[in-house]
Order: C-alpha cells, then sequence, then structure tokens
C-alpha cells in the first residue's frame, strides 16, 4: 500500500491507499523536531489500530510546504517501512504540469497537488480554495496548467491576530452564526459575523473577480478542514473535496511509476 504524507504548515497528513481508494488517514501537529522514532511510535499505533501494520506499507510519497520537516519524515520512510520516498516535485515525481507564473519554484507543493487533482476530476478551468494556515486560491485552466492565484492569512491566523492584537477581545470558536444577521449584539457575535461573514463575502467577492478575469465558465472546488464551514451559507462552492492534496500525491506517484 501507499502511505501518502501531505506535511503542512499546521498539520502532517498520513493517508493509506490502495488501489486509488484512502483506506485510513490520521494527522498530527507540524512540528519539524518531530523525530523518525517518534512518527513510527504513533503510527505503529494507529495502523494497528485499523488492522495493518508497518510492514504493509510497500511505498511512499511526501509533499511538504515545511522544508526542515522533510528529513525527518524521509528517514521515517526508509528506517521504518524500507523504502526510499519520492519527493513530490523532484526527481521521478515532478510535477509534470506547467506552472505559468513568473516564478515557478516558488510555488507550493500543496498547491500544485490540488491543481493536479481538480483537472483530473473536472473539465474546464478551476478554481481550487483551499482552507489552511492561509487561504489560497489557486487557477488551473482546462489545460490542466497551474496559473496562479492568491495567498491571504487563513481564518484561523486572522482570527488570533485579532485576539492577539486587541486586549479585550475574547477569543472564540470559528463556527457558522445561528442568525444570517449581520449586526451583532453582544461582542462575541460581532466578531463571529466579522470573521465568519468577512470570510464568506471575501471569498464570493474574489471568486466573481477570478471569473470575471478568467472570461470562460468555472469550476470551484473547496478543500481543507474548514472547507464544509460555508458550504451551507454561501452558494460559491461546485464542489467540497477534503482529500484533494492526499488525491493529487496519489496522482503523482501513479504518474512516476507507471
Amino acid at each position: 500500500m501507499l502511505l501518502a504524507i501531505d506535511a503542512g504548515n499546521t498539520n502532517v497528513v498520513f493517508a493509506l491507499i490502495k488501489d486509488g481508494d484512502i483506506r485510513a488517514r490520521w494527522r498530527i501537529a507540524t512540528d519539524p523536531r518531530r523525530t523518525a522514532d517518534e512518527y513510527a511510535v504513533w503510527l505503529r499505533q494507529l495502523l494497528d489500530l485499523e488492522g495493518y501494520a508497518l510492514a504493509d506499507v510497500t511505498a511512499v510519497i511526501i509533499g511538504t510546504v515545511v522544508p526542515r520537516a522533510l528529513h525527518n519524515l524521509s528517514v521515517l520512510s526508509e528506517k521504518y517501512f524500507k523504502v526510499e520516498p519520492l519527493i513530490a516535485g523532484q526527481g521521478s515525481a515532478e510535477w509534470g504540469v506547467t506552472l505559468d507564473v513568473v516564478e515557478p519554484r516558488t510555488v507550493g507543493a500543496d498547491r500544485v497537488l490540488n491543481s493536479i487533482a481538480a483537472h483530473a476530476a473536472h473539465k474546464g478551468d478551476k478554481i481550487v480554495i483551499d482552507f489552511g494556515t492561509a487561504t489560497t486560491f489557486e487557477v488551473v485552466d482546462y489545460t490542466g496548467a497551474y496559473k496562479g492565484g492568491i495567498i491571504m492569512p487563513g481564518i484561523n491566523l486572522s482570527l488570533d491576530a485579532l485576539v492577539a492584537a486587541a486586549a479585550k477581545l475574547p477569543r472564540i470558536a470559528i463556527e457558522a452564526p445561528e442568525s444570517r444577521s449581520v449586526i451583532g449584539r453582544t461582542t462575541e457575535d460581532q466578531m463571529h459575523i466579522g470573521i465568519y461573514w468577512g470570510y464568506v463575502s471575501m471569498m464570493e467577492g474574489l471568486v466573481a473577480r477570478m471569473k470575471a478575469e478568467i472570461g470562460r465558465p468555472v469550476t470551484v472546488i473547496a478543500t481543507g478542514g474548514l472547507a464544509a464551514l460555508f458550504e451551507a451559507h454561501s452558494d460559491v462552492f461546485d464542489s467540497i473535496e477534503p482529500d484533494l492534496t492526499i488525491r493529487g500525491l496519489a496522482m503523482l506517484y501513479e504518474r512516476a511509476t507507471a
């Protein structure tokens, strides 16, 4: 089975894949100091709970936007799974897609992986919105080329910055407001409205501007842990696909080993 590892700024996601299906997935907080031995102890227990063993993993592919995390993840693969991992964007796992931007080498691995998976699943032009540490918008044209996009602070990051900078504002949970009113009657209500409806308005406004600039029909795909939070209160998404990055890793592995 293939172990696909997506190392993001906040979490590292491990997904066990067989015959194109995700059989199990786990996540752990990103910490570049975490050793291969620590990963192995944690993974061994989780694999056992799902009825698998370390020996069931026969291939590993890693995609990361945290360069310092790569070494220990590579050691994990070599020491405990006895395989040399493929690294997304390197060697035989080169992207194989056009990065039609000024500085292709600066494009994050997650953004290219999202583009690969989105193009495989949808025809025509696409906008991928990924809700992570940053909220990113990827534009993928009808040929599969990555054309650029937008990077902005993620919703958790925005809330953390607000609470840190304003001494009297409380920390609140990120959730959809019970009411559609955008006039808050308490401080907490006003914060919920600002964070939630502000994000909805931002997404809808930016997508509208991007569609106008593209000038062709566009499919909008959402991914990332918080994507489903906005589904009930906005029709901006055509599809929500939480495993888009992992599926991009699996597709890249198949292409590299074909």
